[in-house]
């Protein structure tokens, strides 16, 4: 019996071995989780035995565990290198068409603007409208639209109708007085041009056209009259009229309008159609409508100007949040989603079967899939710019492969030891 006990002895540590020097030999693979050779005891067991009273027969390899600890961030400056901080896998669909699980997160940009791993598996998330916003709980290989432009905007068409327009935040002189004529009627005079702020509104096809907005001060007290143009003034586009508080320097009552500025007249071609500007946004001064008109004694200034269009332009750079929003920037100065990454968590994420190329599929030991986005729920953030190292001590390896060693060269001498006592025996006269 001394044998077979030796021998589960050679193979139990010969089989620890395996496990340490598997982990050495990926303790620079990023996202990698070392494993651990766990040992159960082997009895022989016999009808009507009393307990306690067997002998062992050796010992067996009962599992090769996974530790599931978190690695090391380190960071790159890669902008696709992505780690998980926290709990979660990236969700990956192989070239074959199966789905994996993985820690790595050196993905990389094919021919057609898919984000994949080193070995061609497509990363999974979910669409997304240009806020970001999640239109679908259903997963999809996340696709950058690299290969074509992004289309334009005409102002006032954005497709939520508090973003339509233009935004506008400025203070008004209160000590200025009265710009007369009053109304101010085309051409204005320079005298009447004193107060005012220009933009690039769009048409249909992104071609950019000049506006003007002038504020003039009427005749009534804390009045002003609002007047758009896009010719210098020679011909207007009235706005509307702002009545401020005297006591607070905030408006009180306005009659502002949308404008329409008319397509243009053949041969000209700008603008190709219409643009339709809703009222100017003046705002409330409060976190849900930020932009404000002031009349405060101080010299007229603008603070913040914008309009909802935008021309055609090409992907620049992407950008990818913790919560794995994928930002693109485009030529033209706007950034909008372009999916949003997927994380993946498992009831028993020691049930998962791992693959060649740093990857797991999932069993019936490990439980379905639990999908998400980062940071909800029990899942963790993402790194951009950075890779989480293997969770290999190298240190703790290397003083295991000794203690392994140890244990190997002490079953093979039990070995030798039952040889020489049956040696004896045979030699017994």
């Amino acid at each position: 019996m001394s044998f077979g006990t030796g021998l589960s002895g050679l193979n139990a540590a010969s089989k620890n071995l395996d496990v340490i020097g598997h982990n050495i030999a990926n303790a620079n693979t990023t996202g990698m989780k070392a494993g651990r050779a766990e040992f159960s005891e082997m009895y022989a067991s016999s009808l009507g035995a009393a307990g306690g009273s067997n002998g062992g027969i050796g010992v067996s390899v009962a599992t090769v565990s996974q530790m599931f600890t978190q690695g090391n961030i380190k960071v790159t400056g890669n902008n696709m290198d992505l780690a998980v901080n926290g709990e979660g896998f990236f969700k990956v669909t192989s070239t074959d068409g199966s789905t994996a699980y993985t820690r790595n997160g050196e993905f990389k940009l094919d021919k057609e603007g898919y984000i994949i791993t080193n070995n061609g598996a497509k990363l999974q998330g979910y669409e997304t409208d240009s806020e970001g916003k999640r239109t679908s709980v259903i997963t999809t290989s996340l696709q950058l639209p690299t290969g074509s432009v992004i289309a334009p905007r005409a102002t006032g068409t954005d497709p939520d109708p508090l973003r339509q327009g233009i935004f506008l935040t400025a203070n008004l002189n209160a000590t200025t007085t009265p710009q007369l004529p009053s109304p101010a009627v085309a051409p204005l005079p320079a005298s009447q041009k004193t107060f005012g702020t220009a933009l690039n509104v769009y048409d249909a096809v992104g071609n950019a056209v000049p506006l003007e907005v002038y504020f003039i001060k009427g005749s009534t007290a804390n009045e002003w009259q609002v007047e758009a143009s896009t010719d210098g003034g020679t011909t207007l586009l009235p706005m509307g009229n702002i009545t401020f508080d005297p006591t607070t320097g905030m408006p009180v009552a306005n009659t502002l309008t949308g404008i329409t500025i008319p397509a243009a007249v053949a041969p000209a071609v700008v603008p190709s159609a219409d643009i339709v500007i809703p009222p100017l946004n003046i705002g409330a001064g409060t976190a849900e409508s930020p932009y404000t008109l002031t009349q405060y004694g101080s010299k007229f200034s603008v603070y913040d100007l914008k309009q909802d269009g935008y021309s055609p332009g090409e992907l620049t750079s992407v950008t990818i949040g913790e919560n794995g929003i994928l930002s693109a920037r485009y030529s033209n100065g706007t950034s909008q989603a372009a999916g949003q990454i997927a994380l993946t968590t498992f009831r028993n994420p020691q049930g998962l079967q791992p693959i060649n190329g740093g990857y797991w599929q999932a069993t019936s030991a490990s439980g379905d899939a639990v999908q998400g986005a980062p940071q909800e729920g029990r899942l963790g953030l993402i790194r951009s710019g950075a890779l989480e190292e293997s969770n290999v001590d190298m240190t703790a390896e290397l003083v295991n492969m000794i203690v392994a060693q140890r244990s190997y060269q002490a079953n093979a001498q039990t070995i030798k030891t039952q040889d020489q006592v049956l040696s004896t025996l045979v030699n017994l006269r």
